[in-house]
């Protein structure tokens, strides 16, 4: 658990801050969020789709496991991948996600080094076939797609793995940032429940203006030592687009929008998020009701993703300005 303490927050100092708790979240969630609409997040495979009809790239699709009885032939469908993704249909928290760098002779080379044998992989798959790391443990799918390649951006702070960048958009708006970088520790998932780092982007500019690892602030990535504050996010203003798009193809008004930025694809959306966490708050050291009230003022009902956006942009550049 991220402690708030760790930041110089005292209890009754949050709501000053802005600072939105979880009960507030919930509110918020239950009256933007219509529950018809949640398998189009949390069935990655309808999230594909949606994605692909609003003209937004996602993962290329290179197989899906339905049924034990696939386990037989699973070997076979991968022996021509030299690398790839396997992950659960429905799963949450990063949870079941394998990631295969290569092959040496039958042997799997995960992502972290790891190597683990066709039978384990087996296993795995029966694994997310019984629920093991699904919502709410019911059965599921399991999902085979390309490895996704790291922008060269992000190489000296992120290990084993691809970051991402969860974006907050409310009502279509973007209004809080992060990016989630990789770790041994994590095992190169952009994971924060498994140990990657969290780095809060000012969303004007797309740049990481604070830090934090297992709950505490943090100058540098702790596997290579290069300094993440500054670093700036390429392509930044085509991101908050998708997210405003993603936003949309979800018919969710309150949703977290995790997108890669793959080194051939470009932006890649990874997955949607009908109940993102709060501690992209921490990462930011900033609240979230501030600018949840200031895109209530402004009302972007008519506005095109594009202009949202840009809201978005605006919208921080005023509150950056202000605190000033």
């Amino acid at each position: 658990m991220i402690r708030l303490s760790a930041f110089g927050f005292r209890l009754s100092q949050l709501r000053e801050a802005g600072v939105l708790g979880v009960n507030a979240r919930n509110r918020l969630i239950s009256r933007w969020n219509q529950r018809k609409f949640y398998p189009r997040v949390d069935d990655k495979l309808l999230t594909k789709e949606l994605a692909r009809a609003a003209g937004v790239a996602v993962p290329e699709l290179l197989g899906v496991v339905d049924a034990y009885g696939d386990l037989r032939r699973l070997d076979g469908r991968l022996r021509g991948l030299g690398e790839f993704a396997v992950k659960p249909v429905k799963g949450s928290k990063g949870n079941g996600v394998l990631i295969v760098a290569g092959r040496e002779g039958d042997a799997f080379v995960c992502s972290d080094g790891r190597r683990v044998s066709a039978r384990d992989l087996g296993y795995h798959v029966a694994g997310i076939l019984a629920g093991l790391y699904s919502l709410g443990g019911q059965v599921d799918r399991a999902m085979i797609e390309e490895r996704l390649r790291c922008d060269p951006a992000f190489e000296r702070v992120a290990t084993g793995g691809v970051p991402d960048v969860r974006v907050v958009v409310f009502r279509g708006v973007p209004v809080m940032a992060m990016a989630r970088l990789p770790t041994r520790a994590s095992r190169g998932r952009a994971n924060l429940h498994q140990g990657a780092m969290a780095a809060g982007l000012d969303l004007a500019t797309g740049r990481v203006v604070h830090a934090i690892l297992h709950g505490k602030p943090a100058d540098s990535h702790p596997d290579t030592g290069a300094r993440v504050a500054g670093l700036a996010v390429p392509r930044w203003d085509e991101l908050l687009e998708i997210s405003a798009r993603c936003a949309d193809a979800a018919g969710l008004g309150y949703v977290g929008v995790d997108l890669v930025l793959d080194a051939r694809h470009g932006p890649v959306l990874l997955e949607l998020n009908a109940r993102p966490g709060l501690g992209i708050q921490l990462a930011n050291r900033r609240g979230l009701v501030g600018p949840l009230r200031a895109v209530e003022a402004a009302n972007p009902t008519g506005m095109t993703p594009a202009q949202r956006a840009r809201m978005g942009i605006e919208l921080a550049a005023t509150a950056v300005g202000r605190a000033a």
